[in-house]
Order: C-alpha cells, then structure tokens, then sequence
C-alpha cells in the first residue's frame, strides 16, 4: 500500500487507524502514553507566535526614501547649529511616525481567535473508561465521544456514527448539515466529502458519535489554516505601491537637485556650509511633509464615512483599495445567500405548490399557478404535516429575531408549514411521537411513529429515490389514496435538483404498531409529496451585483457547495447567464498556476472549494493584475481574506477568525453593504488625488525657488524654516480640506482605476511644471523686485512666503473638481473649505505680523503695495490653470490627476465600451461570461 498522508484518514478503515496510532475503541491509550504523546505534540490547541514587537514597528516607521531625506536634513541643520530648522524637521518626522505607529498592529490577532474556536472540555475513552478532560489535553490515538451540540475538539477518524450531522459551513462553506457514517472514501475527495471525518471547530447537530483523534493543534484542518494565515503576506494596496515607486522615484530626483545647486555653488565660490545648507533648504521645499499625515487622515475620514454606511474599516489603506477593487470574490453561503435554508416549492396530489418569503422568519403565503391559496388542499396539508412531525428541530422568537436549535433544512420545513397555518407544537399534542428511527447517512431517511385517532401513522422522509422505492400509492390531488407514478415524481424531482434546490420526499404508513421497526418500512407506504428547499439569494445582493457590474467591477463566487447548487444560486443573482459551467475544486486541484490564471478570467463560479484553492484563486487573479476584494465569513474563507488586496468579512453572522484577517467588517452581513463602501472608496481616493495633484506642484516650486536661487548666485529667497511653515500649515489647513469633499455623483458610472496606474503621470507632470514655473516667477520676482526697491531681506522673504501661500489658496480652488470648474461642486458643499482658508489667512496675518513669529521664522511686514501684487499673481495662478483644464477637456484628454479621469473615457483615456451591465472597464472585462 503506498504511504498515506497525514491529511489522508479518510482514504483508511478505522480499524487501520486504531493500528497505526496503537489504541483500540474499547479502551483507548493508557494515562502513560497519553503523556508521552502530549510530551511529544504538544497541548491540542493553537499557539499564537509571537508577532513584530512594538520597538520594531515603531522604527520601521522611519524605513522610507522621503523619511530618509528628512532625518538626513535635520542632522545637517543640527550640524550647522540651526536648531529651530532641526527641531521642526525633527519634529515633523516623530509625528508622520507616530500616526503609522497607531494605525498598524493587530495583525496576529486571527491566530488568537483560531486558538479561541477550539472546545475546551471532550468525553475521552482512556484506560477502558470514559472521562472529561480539557480539549488541550487530547493527543492522537485518543477516543472522543461525541453528541448533539458538541463542539468537535480535533480532527477525528469515525469509528461509530449514530445519525450523526455536523454543520462544517465555516470550514468547507457547505451549507446544510452534513450526515456522517464510518466508510472510508476516495483519497482526493475534498473536504466536504470527507464523510467519515469530524473537524476540529465544527459542530455537532444531531445524533451521537465516536471518533479517534488523528490529528491535534497545527495538524488539523484548522491548524493548517492557522499556518496559511501566518505564511500569507498582507498585501501593499494600489496607494502604497504608487507611493513606494514615487517616493524612490523623488529621492533620486531630490538628491541629485540638491547636490547639482551644491555643487554649482561652491564651484562659484560659495562658502560651503551656505550651499549645504541650501540643499538642505532645496530638499526640505521639495519633499511633500505633510503627504503621510495628510493620506491617514483622509483615509480616517473614510472611515467614520464608511461606518455611518455599516462597513467598518480595520486598516486604513483598505479604506483606498475599495476604490480600485477590480474583481470581488464572494463566499455563496451568508454572504450572497441568506444562510436560511428557505422551502421553496411543494409537490403534492400531483402538483406544485410555490412558497413565498425567506429565511426562518414564518411570514409568506402558498400559492399554486401564481394565485395564492385561499384555502390548503388536503394533500398538501398531509405532506407539510409530515414535515412537521418528522423533525428534530426547533424555532421560536426571541426579541424579534428567530433563533433555531438542529439541523437547517428540518426549519425549513417548520417554517413551510407556519406559512400555511400549521404549528409543530399543535401537531405534536395531537399525534405525540411514539417512536423514531433517526436519520443515517447510510439509510437515507428519517422515520417517526405517531399515535392518531386511527391508530398509529409512520411518518418518513428522506431522499426521493429512497422514499419512492418504498411505497406503492400515493394521495391523489383531493387527497384520495391512487396508483403511484413513480416516473413522474421523479422526472419533477430532477428538475427540482436542476434548479439548485435540495429534494425531500415524504411518506405515511398506517400501522396498528407502537414501536418502529425498520423492515416494516420496506414496502407499502403512500407518497406524500415533494418539498424542496435552497438557501436563498439575499434580495439586496442582486441589486448590489448589478451595480458592481455597471461600475466595472466582476463578481466571482467560491463555495464549498455543490456546483449545481452554486450555479442556480449565480444566476438568480445575474453573476451568470444560462449555460454557464462551474469549476469544482477537483477539476482546480488538476491546473496548474498558469493554467489557473486563464481559467480565472472566464469562469465566474467556483464549487466544492477548499480552503488553500481559494488562496489560490485569489493569488491567480493578483497575478492577472487584479485588485481583489473576498469577502467571508468562515474559518476557511480566513487565509484568503488576508492575502486579498482587501479581506471583507461578516460581522453578524461571520466567525471571529474571519473577521481578524479582515480588513473590513460588515456590521449586517449584507453584500450592498459592499457596493456603498466602494463609492465611499472611491470618493477617498478622487479627494487623495486632489491633494497630492495640489501639493505635488506647491513643493515642486518651492524647490525650484532654492534651485534657481543657488545657480543665480543670489540669496535665498525662502529659509528652510519657512518653507516648513508653508508646507505643514497649508497641508493641514488647506490641504486636508479636500479630504471633506462629497462624493462626485459619477463616481459609481466609472470603470476602476488600472492597478497600475503611477502617481505620477503625464498629465500630473505637465500640472507640476506649469504651477511650479508660476510660483516660481511670482515668488522669485516678487523677492527680487522688493529687494531692488529698498526692502530688507525679512521683508523681501515674507513677500515671497505669502506669494506661495497666497498661490495655494488660489489653486485649492482648482482642485477641488478633477475634471471641471470648481463651481460646479457648488460653492458651499464643504464648509471645511472655507474654514482651512481662514484659518490660514488667520496663521500668515500672524506669521507677517506678530513679533513673536517674526524672531522665530525672520519674517516682518512687507509694504502695503505688495498685497496688491501678491493677490494678482495668486489669481493669475488659477486663472492660468484654469484654461488648462478647459483645453484639456476640450480636446479629449484628461483634465489631470494622478489616474487621468477622462470625460467619456475610462481611467487611461481609453473610450468606455458599453456592455451588458453599462459602463465596463477600457480593458473589456465586465460582467459574467461564463
């Protein structure tokens, strides 16, 4: 026989198990091995490695380019005695390092909640007698026994099942309990076929169980998810790359800018400490300080946005990456469905009843031919009876909301018959239950023993092809005993399964018995009916696909469910079209990476999926230059929510793992919740784009001043101390203004953003240099022709100042529309606006006038004549970048901003091609195509 893995328990007899680890199910392991194997595991729990300590992520902090260039600039001011230079540098730099301090952390906190979901308290057989013990202490070789409502505490190989169900929905996505028996099965079967193994964190619904551990801690299925989790890398989003490659990018240019003026000066004859302290000067005007805070803050913004719309954000970047999401991969099973198994329609006399409503709430109507029932035909009444005295489980209200005890799909049929004015509770007094033989995986079906005015009444469901076989008549339509066609049953049976829906048959036999005996059951019963089930599409997820769709962004699902279940389920929410296939997770386990990547263009639904292929699915989409958004709620959905470009979990109904690796919690569970924080995404994103176009091209002329300054030969007209002043107080006061902006009313009717769309590009460059050379001349023109009426250099300097500051006002105004003039986003949508601006009028009135401001930046009160001249360059400033824009628009291009929004066009200046679902990306890619 060739070597079993450790994951292969499945493929083996129990018999071969209780061999290979040396235990029996009568007596178990001794008290002694049983230490010597904990010895030598280790505790059945999960540890959590310890993470990056606070230290380290404090000082990773400061490991950026611009960073670099900064603490370099406050040690050469140091140097140089310039101690206010150095302490606000200094300063700026702790305070950017102090924000991504507070906002990073938590990272680890997935493993503690998978530590948390183990049970804690087991039934073991040791020594040949049974005890409880903590779940910590189970070591392989053990025997657990296991009952309704257990938690199971490590994986187990069955050895004995007693109708046996287990709901695995939060690890292998199926969801209806799972029946359980002892025979092993195919050794590629995936997880949720794997129906003589019990997994650690799943829970027992119905029947009893015994089981030998065969895997503990990290070597379960849950521990395997543990390591995926710790080996999966949190991806930098589409911001932070852009940002990476603009800041290296930046520190190439700035370091050779500044060393070109150094080296021109002192070749001139310059004292070499000046001209150090002009590079010093050149590289503080071009580095954008208040960039870092000012994309934190806006994100922040988002976020208290996003939670007023029930998404919460847990990393900021992730608030960003909505904006660029591209392709979202949806787990089916409470997250596009309900998580309720709903009856759905009804086969009884021959025909077909439909129920309306969803979930376990009993509220909807019957009807047949689309008119609702005025009064239940017997026959129908006879089927939902059986349903709802054959059944284990339970509903009741508590404080609005309806709480259940078993198995889903024996509610559903609870609910079915509260829609049509039957109680179980009234059901059950009238014909109290005698006798049951429960449900067995290996039987098929359930059976109960009434006691009825007639005598006794055997009510029994199962599946349709074991229920038929077993009787021969039926009810008729008016609830008269006729012949039974069976074909005919089964062909609506089929077509029943078709649609995605789960089929149960019923059954009745009159019996003078008072105890059940499977053999009388054999033959003889009359058919009931028909009632089939599916757990339904959540209304507002239709809606909330179609318009992911419009807004350029593709839909996938990945489920642990069966595919023709999946495919029904993606097409009453429009993911697919008829005709549509399914990858099953088998067919994916055969493609390798290259191949999985053309397979993940085309196919929209992904079945019986486990949880390291959906790892990979979500990475082949990554490799296809996908932004990816996967949204879950299970433990098997955890790995993948953290290597997503954005993890979106489940906060009501999701797992506590789940909602760790994530980057976003939805506080309904509601897939629309997810459309309303991608508008909200890229309305954070449009407002970053209108600060970095804003200051990008402030510091770049501030930049050119010192340059052009150095190579003149004259003095400088702007210290680094002042040009600090400018750059932190207009970025706070000014600059985070924009961070207020409402959301454009087209933001949802354009494509996302190609991921890898720079920062800076053609059209922002062209932006930097026009307002960059203005300031430049205003600025150095003003200094100098002061300078040549008598000014003193203080007063020439704050001339200077209050240009650039001035100048800033001015374009503010100009980027608060990318793409239009400003006064279309009306005059006083944001009152932030108008406030950063007098505010900052406020600030500059001090820095030009009070004594205090004067001593510490030299500064001091131009002539009046100067205003003049100050307010006519920063108009002429806006006036000029004004008719910019409006040639741009007007001849096709993009007005500027660093992903180039064109009118008509998508986000390179490509023409929209309308498709299916409306706009769709320039690429082509939208919608389903099977």
């Amino acid at each position: 026989m060739m070597p079993v893995e450790p994951s292969g328990w499945h493929a083996r007899s129990h018999q071969e198990a209780f061999a290979t680890f040396q235990s029996s199910p009568s007596d178990g392991l001794t008290e002694e091995v049983a230490a010597e194997r904990l010895s030598l595991h280790g505790p059945n729990r999960i540890e959590v490695r310890p993470g990056r300590g606070a230290v380290l992520r404090f000082a990773l902090q400061f490991h950026q380019p611009l960073i670099y260039i900064l603490l370099a600039s406050g040690a050469i001011a140091a140097f140089l005695h310039e101690w206010a230079d150095a302490g606000v540098i200094f300063g700026v730099v702790l305070v950017n390092a102090l924000i991504g301090f507070i906002q990073e952390g938590r990272a680890e906190d997935a493993l503690a909640a998978l530590a948390r979901s183990v049970a804690s308290e087991v039934t073991v057989q040791r020594a040949g007698q049974r005890r409880r013990l903590s779940a910590a202490e189970l070591v392989p070789g053990d025997v657990v026994w296991l009952a309704a409502g257990d938690k199971v505490p490590a994986d187990l190989r069955l050895f004995d099942t007693r109708a046996l169900q287990l709901t695995e929905a939060s690890l292998t996505g199926e969801s209806t309990a799972v029946g359980k028996n002892t025979e092993p099965v195919p050794a590629d079967s995936g997880l949720a076929e794997r129906t003589c193994m019990a997994f650690a964190g799943t829970l027992v619904v119905a029947g009893q169980a015994a089981g030998l551990v065969v895997a503990t801690g990290r070597g379960t299925e849950t521990g395997r998810i543990a390591d995926m989790l710790e080996e999966a890398d949190t991806l930098a989003t589409p911001l932070t790359r852009a940002m990476a490659r603009f800041s290296s990018a930046l520190l190439v240019l700035i370091l050779a800018l500044a060393a070109l003026g150094f080296v021109v000066g002192s070749l001139r004859g310059e004292p070499w400490l000046d001209m150090l302290m002009a590079a010093v000067a050149l590289a503080v005007g071009a580095i954008p300080e208040g960039l870092p805070a000012a994309v934190t803050v806006t994100l922040a913004i988002g976020v208290a946005r996003m939670a007023r719309r029930r998404a919460i954000i847990r990393r900021l970047p992730a608030v960003e990456t909505l904006g660029s999401t591209t392709v979202i991969c949806s787990d089916k099973t409470g997250t596009l469905t309900e998580n309720q198994m709903t009856v759905r329609a009804a086969l009884a006399g021959g025909r077909r009843y439909d129920f309306s409503g969803d979930g376990y709430a009993p509220r909807g109507a019957v009807s047949a031919g689309g008119a609702e029932l005025a009064e239940l035909p017997t026959a129908l009444r006879e089927l939902l009876v059986a349903g709802a005295l054959c059944n284990d489980a339970g509903l009741r209200e508590e404080e609005g909301c309806w709480q259940i005890t078993g198995d889903p799909t024996e509610v559903a049929l609870l609910v079915a018959a509260r829609k049509a004015g039957l109680h179980e509770d009234a059901l059950g007094s009238a014909m109290p239950r005698l006798d049951e033989i429960a449900f067995d995986s290996a039987r098929q079906f359930m059976a109960t023993l009434h006691r009825s005015d007639g005598g006794g009444v055997v009510m029994l469901k199962g599946a349709p092809e074991v229920v038929l076989r077993r009787c021969t008549n039926m009810l008729d339509g008016d609830g008269r005993v006729g012949p039974l066609d069976a074909q005919a049953v089964n062909d609506v049976a089929r077509g029943l399964a078709a649609e995605g829906l789960r089929v149960l048959a019923f059954a009745r036999l009159l019996t003078p018995a008072e105890t059940l005996d499977e053999t009388t059951l054999a033959d003889g019963l009359c058919f009931l009916g028909l009632q089939a089930m599916l757990d339904p599409p959540r209304q507002a997820a239709i809606g909330a696909i179609h318009a992911c769709h419009r807004a350029g962004i593709t839909v996938k699902m990945i489920t642990g469910d069966h595919a023709v279940t999946a495919l029904a389920i993606a097409r009453q929410l429009g993911l697919v079209e008829e005709g549509a296939r399914a990858l099953t997770g088998r067919e994916l386990a055969r493609l390798d990476a290259n191949g999985l990547r053309d397979v993940v263009r085309d196919i929209h639904v992904f079945a019986r999926v486990e949880p390291e292929q959906k790892l990979r699915l979500v990475q082949a989409l990554q490799a296809n230059g996908e932004v990816v958004a996967m949204t879950g709620d299970g433990v098997n959905d955890a790995p993948a929510l953290k290597v997503a470009d954005i993890g979106v979990a489940m906060g009501a109904g999701g797992t506590e793992v789940a909602k760790e690796a994530a980057a976003m919690v939805l506080t309904d569970d509601n897939f629309a919740s997810i459309e309303a924080a991608v508008e909200e995404g890229r309305g954070v994103y449009d407002n970053l784009v209108k600060f970095i176009i804003w200051t990008l091209p402030t510091n770049f002329g501030e930049g050119l001043v010192i340059l052009f300054a150095v190579l003149a030969g004259v003095t400088l007209p702007i210290t680094p101390l002042q040009i600090l002043w400018i750059n932190m107080t207009t970025a706070v006061l000014l600059g985070l203004a924009l961070a207020f902006e409402p959301i454009q009313g087209d933001v949802m009717a354009r494509p996302p953003r190609p991921p890898g769309t720079p920062i800076v590009d053609r059209l922002l460059v062209r932006r930097i240099v026009l307002v960059g050379a203005l300031l430049l001349v205003a600025s150095f023109g003003l200094f100098l022709r002061w300078r040549g009426l008598g000014a003193t250099l203080e007063e020439a300097r704050t001339v200077a100042v209050n240009v650039f500051v001035a100048g800033e006002i001015a374009y503010l105004f100009n980027c608060r529309n990318l793409r239009g003039p400003f006064w279309r986003c009306g005059w006083f949508s944001n009152p932030w606006f108008w406030a950063g601006i007098a505010a900052m009028l406020a600030l500059q009135a001090l820095f030009t006038w009070l004594p205090a401001m004067n001593s510490i930046f030299a500064s001091a009160p131009p002539p009046v004549a100067a205003w003049v001249e100050i307010a006519a360059a920063a108009v002429l400033t806006s006036v000029v970048v004004g008719i910019e824009k409006a040639l741009a628009n007007r001849y096709g291009r993009a007005g500027v901003g660093a992903n180039s929004f064109a009118r008509g066009g998508d986000l390179t200046g490509h023409a929209q091609r309308p498709g299916r679902y409306g706009v769709t990306r320039g690429s082509g890619r939208s919608g389903p195509s099977g």
